[in-house]
Order: C-alpha cells, then sequence, then structure tokens
C-alpha cells in the first residue's frame, strides 16, 4: 500500500509539473479573493472607523439583515466616534504639537500665592534687573501706598527721614532689602543663645527681637555696634530676625574683602579689599540701603546695588484675567503697574523688554504676565494656550470632515476656531508678549469673545484673505518654523514625497558652485533647494520661528530705515529690522539690503508665489492630480494598516483617485469606497 501512494504522488506530481507551461501561456492567474465572514467584516469596520468592537445589538442588527450595508458605512461615519478618529488621524498626519517649539522662558510668570504673606511677583531671570537676584520677591507684609507709615524691617539702618514710596513719576521704590546670602555675603543669626542643655543646640531668645537687642546680649555672641549697617533683620518663617552679614570667607569674589571702611560715627559702611590688582573684579560691597542707583546715569532707570536684595512692597488688586471673578489678590508693586511707556525715558512696555523695566508692570488686569504652576495646579495661562494651539487644525480638519466638504479646502480654507484663551490671546495684543510672537489672524472686533476660563466652548469665524487651511495655523508655523520645514512637512503629508539628495558627484571644493549661497543653484544642494526654495516661497510672508503676518503695509518689500541702518552698520537698527536683510555675503545679498528676507535669491516667478501664499501653492498642486494620489495613499495605510504596494497601486491608486475627485474630493466618500472594495475585505 504504501508503494502505491508512492507511485501515485509521483504520477500526480509529473502531471502538474507538465500542465505548467501551459497555465503560463494563459498569463497571470490571481488567486480567488476570499472574503471576511460577516462578523469579522463588522468588527473590523467598528475597530477602523470608531475605535471600538461592535455591540451585542449592532452584531445581532447586522446578523438580521445579512449583510454590512453601504448605509451601516456611512452610519458609522456620521457618528462622533468616526468624527474623533478622524481628528486623531489629522493630529497625526499634521504633527499638531507646539509644546516644545514655543520658547517659553518663564521670563513674564507670577509666582506667588497672592496671599497675604506671598505676593505675587516674577521671581525667575526679570528679578535680577528689578530686585537684585534671581528668585526674589517683594516684601509681602509692607504696603506700597503707605510705606512710611508701616513698621520698617530695619529701622536701624534706615534713615530717619519720611521714606519715599514712588519716585516723581510713580514708580515704585524700595520699601526694604536684605544682604544677598546667594553671591555675597554669609550672615549668621544673632538670636541664638547657649541651650540650657550643652549637649544641645543654642536656642532662639525672644527677647532679643531687633539688632539694637543684639547688641546688648548678656550671653552667647553679641553684636558690634560697629557692624550695626551689616545687622540684617531677616525674616525666619514670618518673624524678623537679627543676622550679623559679612562678605562670605569661603568664596573667591569676597572672601579678599578684609578691609573695613566707616563713617564718622566709627560704624562699619563697606568692606573693601586692602590691595586690588588692575584684574581684580570685586573691590568693594557698600552697606545696603533703600537708594537704587539710575542705570548708565539715566533718569528713570534703576540698578539694585550690588550684594543686596531691594523690594518694594504689595498693592491689593482685582483677580487676574485667567481666574475673572476669583477674589482680590496681593501682588508687588512693580507688577501691578499698568503702563505702556517707561514715564522717564519714554522706552515701550509693551515688548518683551517690559519684564526687566522696574515702571512698566503687568498690564491691566496682569495682561502680560502669566501664572505659574504650584503643588496642586499646573501653570493655566500657557498650557491653555500651547494646548488651544495645538486643538486648532485638528478643528479645522474636523469641519471639513463632518460637513463633507471637499476633503482639500483643508489647506485653503480661512475659517478656523477659537476658544477662551486663543481668543484673548488674539484679541489682545499685550497678552503673550515676550513667548508668542504672532499676529490676530482677523481684526479684533470680528473675533469671537470669549472669557480666558472658557477652554473648552470653541467658535467659527472667518480669518484674513491671506490664511490657508491648516498652513498658516500658529500650529502649522510654530511646528515647522522655516520655510523649508514647512515645505519638506507639507510634501511629505500631502505628496507623500521627500527630499533625497542625489547620488551626482559634487565638484571639487575649489569650484566657485560650492560658494554660491543661493543653495537653490549651489551644486550639491540644488537637486533638492531647486524645489524647496521656490515653494517655501509661499510662506515668504509669514515670518521664521514665529506665527507673525509680515503685513504689507508694516513690512513692506524694501525699508529705507532697515537699509540706512545695514549701510552704517548698525544691524539690530533698534529691534525693527530682523526681518530685513541687513548684512551681505555676496552681490546679490548687497543689492538687497533693506529688503525683507523672503526676497533674497528670488526670481519674478518666486516673487508672485511669496505674494500669492500657500493658497496659490494649493491650486496650482490641484491641477496636477499628486494630492489626490497622495491622500488615497495616506487612507489606504490608515485603514489596511500599510502601504500599497506595487500590484496594489497599478490596481487601485488611479482609479480611486480619479473617484475621489469625481467625487467632489470627498474624504468621507473615499474612505466608503476603500472599506468596501475587495481589497479592504479580502483575507490575505
Amino acid at each position: 500500500m504504501p508503494l502505491a501512494r508512492s507511485v501515485l504522488a509521483l504520477m500526480a506530481a509529473a502531471l502538474i509539473l507538465g500542465s505548467t507551461p501551459v497555465l503560463a501561456e494563459d498569463g497571470p492567474v490571481c488567486a480567488p479573493v476570499t472574503k471576511l465572514p460577516l462578523e469579522r467584516y463588522l468588527r473590523q469596520l467598528s475597530l477602523d472607523l470608531l475605535g471600538r468592537p461592535p455591540t451585542v445589538e449592532e452584531y445581532a442588527a447586522v446578523r438580521a439583515k445579512g449583510e454590512v450595508s453601504v448605509e451601516d458605512v456611512r452610519s458609522m461615519m456620521n457618528s462622533e466616534e468616526f468624527y474623533n478618529r478622524m481628528r486623531g488621524y489629522h493630529r497625526a498626519l499634521l504633527w499638531s504639537n507646539v509644546n516644545g517649539s514655543v520658547n517659553n522662558n518663564t521670563n513674564s510668570r507670577l509666582f506667588g500665592a497672592g496671599s497675604a504673606t506671598d505676593a505675587l511677583s516674577m521671581r525667575g531671570n526679570s528679578s535680577v534687573p528689578l530686585r537684585g537676584a534671581n528668585g526674589i520677591g517683594c516684601d509681602s507684609y509692607i504696603p506700597q501706598d503707605s510705606c512710611a507709615t508701616a513698621p520698617r524691617q530695619d529701622p536701624h539702618a534706615e534713615p530717619t527721614t519720611t521714606k519715599a514710596c514712588y519716585d516723581a513719576r510713580g514708580v515704585p521704590l524700595p520699601v526694604s532689602w536684605d544682604y544677598d546670602t546667594t553671591s555675597y555675603y554669609q550672615c549668621s543669626r544673632l538670636d541664638l543663645v547657649p541651650n540650657a542643655d550643652p549637649t544641645k543646640e543654642p536656642v532662639p531668645d525672644p527677647a532679643i527681637n531687633s539688632c539694637e537687642a543684639a547688641t546688648k546680649k548678656t550671653v552667647g555672641d553679641r553684636l558690634d555696634p560697629k557692624y550695626m549697617y551689616f545687622c540684617d533683620m531677616r525674616r525666619v518663617g514670618t518673624a524678623l530676625v537679627p543676622h550679623l552679614c559679612k562678605p562670605h570667607p569661603t568664596k573667591a569674589s569676597t572672601s579678599a574683602l578684609t578691609a573695613e571702611e566707616t563713617d564718622a560715627s566709627g560704624k562699619v559702611v563697606a568692606f573693601t579689599h586692602p590691595n586690588p590688582s588692575s584684574t581684580t573684579t570685586l573691590t568693594r560691597l557698600d552697606r545696603c540701603t533703600l537708594t537704587m542707583s539710575p542705570r548708565n546715569g539715566v533718569e528713570g532707570t534703576y540698578v539694585p546695588q550690588r550684594g543686596c536684595f531691594q523690594r518694594e512692597g504689595y498693592v491689593t488688586r482685582p483677580a487676574p484675567f485667567w481666574n475673572i471673578g476669583g477674589p482680590e489678590v496681593r501682588i508687588c508693586a512693580i507688577e501691578a503697574q499698568e503702563r505702556s511707556v517707561n514715564p522717564w525715558t519714554l522706552e515701550s512696555c509693551t515688548t518683551a523688554r517690559f519684564n526687566g523695566d522696574r515702571s512698566c508692570g503687568c498690564g491691566e488686569k496682569m495682561r502680560r504676565c502669566e501664572d505659574s504652576a504650584t503643588s496642586t495646579t499646573a501653570a493655566v495661562t500657557h498650557a491653555s494656550r500651547v494646548s488651544a494651539i495645538n486643538t486648532e487644525p485638528e478643528l479645522i480638519a474636523d469641519a471639513v470632515v463632518r460637513n463633507d466638504e471637499p476633503y482639500f479646502n483643508l489647506l485653503t480654507t480661512r475659517r478656523s476656531f477659537v476658544n477662551g484663551p486663543l481668543s484673548e490671546l488674539y484679541r489682545d495684543p499685550q497678552q503673550g508678549v515676550g513667548v508668542f510672537s504672532l499676529s490676530s489672524p482677523a481684526p479684533a472686533e470680528s473675533m469671537p469673545v470669549l472669557p480666558f476660563a472658557d477652554a473648552n466652548t470653541w467658535r467659527e469665524y472667518v480669518r484674513g484673505s491671506q490664511h490657508s487651511g491648516v498652513l498658516t495655523t500658529p500650529a502649522w508655523l510654530y511646528r515647522f518654523p522655516t520655510q523649508r520645514a514647512r515645505v519638506n512637512h507639507f510634501y511629505s503629508a500631502f505628496l507623500c514625497k521627500t527630499f533625497v539628495p542625489s547620488n551626482n558627484r559634487p565638484p571639487a571644493a575649489e569650484d566657485a558652485c560650492n560658494r554660491d549661497n543661493n543653495l537653490a543653484t549651489r551644486c550639491a544642494c540644488k537637486d533638492c533647494h531647486a524645489t524647496i526654495e521656490p515653494t517655501g516661497a509661499h510662506w515668504g510672508r509669514f515670518a521664521e520661528r514665529a506665527a507673525l503676518y509680515l503685513e504689507p503695509s508694516r513690512f513692506p518689500r524694501f525699508d529705507p530705515k532697515c537699509y540706512d541702518c545695514a549701510i552704517a552698520g548698525n544691524t539690530s537698527c533698534n529691534g525693527e529690522c530682523s526681518q530685513y536683510v541687513m548684512q551681505a555675503y555676496d552681490e546679490e545679498g548687497a543689492r538687497a539690503l533693506g529688503t525683507l528676507t523672503s526676497y533674497l535669491y528670488r526670481n519674478a516667478a518666486e516673487e508672485q508665489n511669496i505674494e500669492g501664499g500657500p493658497q496659490m501653492l494649493v491650486q496650482r498642486l490641484m491641477q496636477g492630480g499628486d494630492l489626490e494620489r497622495c491622500a488615497v495613499r495616506r487612507i489606504w495605510q490608515e485603514f489596511l494598516g500599510r502601504p500599497m504596494s506595487a500590484q496594489e497601486q497599478a490596481l487601485y491608486l488611479e482609479q480611486f483617485s480619479t473617484d475621489f475627485a469625481a467625487n467632489n474630493h470627498s474624504l468621507k466618500g473615499l474612505i466608503e469606497r476603500l472599506l468596501l472594495s475587495d481589497a479592504y475585505r479580502r483575507i490575505d
């Protein structure tokens, strides 16, 4: 029996092998398509469209009908679950996340609780020019408006004359000071006396509650009256405790300050270096006072005294804009100001410089500043703004899909949406100053009005004519900060193309072509940049590393002032010409001095691209079919979980693309076409 089976097997194999040439002559033969069972097909559809498996009721309904109909697919695509699914798809497609793209140095963040012992204040880098060191707030115990009659922190060292709370033009002045123990001084407590138990640490004596009392100690270290000016009443908890402060003995810069300079009464007023050289950086430390010197001799500017924390007092104000309706808060007098210019120098308080100018403040309702994170809450203002910016392009895409509009409205529509944080950020140019560099997408009066706290309500509005779908949202402009980055992701996301250098060998290093500053013509660069540079010109009216539209009336193609500054070698031009060519590196650059950088190395066609904006780019590409083909390939990969194979492209790509275009570029129609096709339904 085994032998017979073997013979039969050999005969069958010979028969099969002998028939192969005949089959080959008939051309390629596709394997029969095995479609998914009904329940599995429904499960696959539900997971792909809704992000969940079907319910028991949905299984029962399909079994009763014996099929999954077109109406079933369309019903799924009209559900909120599907729209949420497509928002996630577009979030991934657009890379809508600017968390790492907005450089928030926290210089305008307010720290503190706004309470009776912890007034709100800018304590980051801003506190260095305001109070003398990083991390320093104001005096939360002395009201600024009545500082002259309030108890003094260091009455033994302050002048006996009436204290000035403000200067002649209303700028807050210091009301108390402390010696800087971070960089200059070492301070030791003077209220400590020996413990009754000699094995334990000294204990505070409540009777030694002033510097005068410290000079009369009968046990422990007594304060030498000559150091009265260096006796500092420092807060320990909420109590003021006397400390003796001297130049730090172990720091290289202060340990050499061993000489003492005294006044007529014999009190030490400064510690000095006995033998300074020409390279000695620190030669003296004067006693702290409430007096601040003008910066570079300019009246109305103030420099904190070296080695001192000079604090102003607090004022009480209504709750800030991020907590409208909340209780009043204590805020430091500097931050509470609402000026638009320095009253002495007339320098602007509406730019990023405000947080280093003692006369500016946070503005009305603290709109120039942000809140900070606490142990129980996040930093509401910055996090809310970034979250809203991230969400905006998703909502633009959602409206296109939800309304079954032509899909590429995603790239051209002027419609957009704002919530509370975005509404206030766009309508009030003082919000986010120094953190965000952006322009309002529409006139403030045409923007929906929503309070900052209303982050979950989104209102539709129409942006200005310069805008073009998601391509001009702050999310896109910040996430892709240069024109080249914007082109690169546009090509990747919507044309399914990448820029890959060619294998052409570049010429020798000494060839002049290698020194061409125009990348569109430089050898070894032009293979990619001959496309990148002209395409990037479509974003030429949008600043790089910002979301700022360069309005032609404010940013003309050529600015004579910038040209004059460039010729004079003043490349900064007081910060007014950052968008202009201010230095020349070749002949063409020399001709472009004073011209918007977007116009450098441009020909006539590329200049039209600048004026036409991203809308012109999309309209031109709509004529070629690449947008449709890429959309098909991306939807294919999204729902089948893999890219199209070469065979599948030959079978389906042009057919699906043509149907997509003929169906008014309906994304729902494209998805329906794919989900009902054999390509989706078969078992591979």
